[in-house]
């Protein structure tokens, strides 16, 4: 099955297999980048056709002296590498999987230890948003701590799946906040929650079937702070070739301002004409 380039068919759409594009910007004000981004598609072995996996994370971080930098690459290295070890090597062996989400999270542990180690080591506040998915068998798997986020877009349009642990967030989610003035707010960047912060982390893990599911959209702050969710709706909405797509967000993004690093990952996903309902929540 083809992992690359699709190419566009009258509608309906059907795409077979599943492709992604990725950008990561400095933006128009910072003079370091300290987002990373990591996109990885395998087909593993299985009967009757191999199996498509794919992982996918974007790190935005923070902290002086190039700290963030540095954490967001830790965190990328490390959580990929594990869900290397742990979920992609076995099934190369044919042996039994682990649980998805309990290694996304033990993952992301792993690597707020390091990063809280190495940062008390150099007397660093390094710390780093994270934002893991995995995608199998028709399923999203889901791993997360900061604002980084992640949406789905599809036969419900578009949905955040991830929740904000920031202080502008947490007052939305208590109604003491509209929409509208948190995307101001002169404390939005102001995390509660971040990877790095200390040696205990409690990581959101949930997923998702993707039934009905054109797009995914993982991007940091520099994205969806600088472009409403109706803009990026608009543009999934548009269709195209998932590199491109990425492209023009990171563009609208500058256009807006360009006030922090921009990291965009687009997935695209298998699809059919049939009708279906995007994101429907499994039980854990």
């Amino acid at each position: 099955m083809p992992f690359g380039k699709w190419r566009r068919k009258p509608e309906p759409e059907v795409r077979q297999g599943i492709a992604f594009g990725l950008c990561r910007d400095i933006g128009r004000v910072r003079e370091e980048n300290e987002d990373h981004v990591l996109g990885l598609l395998a087909a593993l072995p299985g009967a009757p056709e191999p199996h498509l996996v794919g992982l996918f994370l974007v790190a935005d971080g923070m902290g002086g002296h190039a700290g963030g930098e540095v954490a967001s690459r830790r965190a990328v290295e490390i959580v990929s590498a594990e869900v290397l070890r742990r979920l992609f090597l076995p099934a190369l062996e044919g042996e039994p999987p682990e649980a998805v989400q309990e290694v996304l999270r033990e993952a992301v542990q792993q690597a707020n230890v390091r990063i809280w180690e190495e940062a008390r080591a150099q007397g660093s506040d390094m710390g780093t948003t994270l934002t893991a998915a995995l995608v199998a068998g028709g399923h999203l798997h889901l791993a997360h701590v900061g604002d980084s986020r992640l949406y789905t877009y599809g036969a419900e349009g578009l949905r955040c799946r991830t929740r904000d642990h920031s202080l502008v967030g947490r007052l939305l989610e208590l109604g003491q906040l509209r929409a509208e003035e948190a995307r101001h707010h002169p404390q939005r960047n102001i995390l509660y929650r971040s990877v790095g912060q200390g040696r205990e982390l409690e990581v959101d893990v949930a997923s998702y079937r993707l039934e009905g599911c054109r797009y995914l959209l993982l991007c940091t702050d520099g994205l969806w702070g600088s472009i409403e969710e109706a803009g990026i709706a608009r543009m999934l909405a548009e269709g195209g070739d998932p590199q491109q797509l990425c492209e023009r967000l990171v563009e609208q993004a500058n256009a807006a301002g360009g006030e922090d690093n921009i990291s965009v990952i687009v997935v695209a996903l298998p699809s059919s004409p049939r009708s279906g309902h995007a994101g429907r929540r499994d039980t854990p």
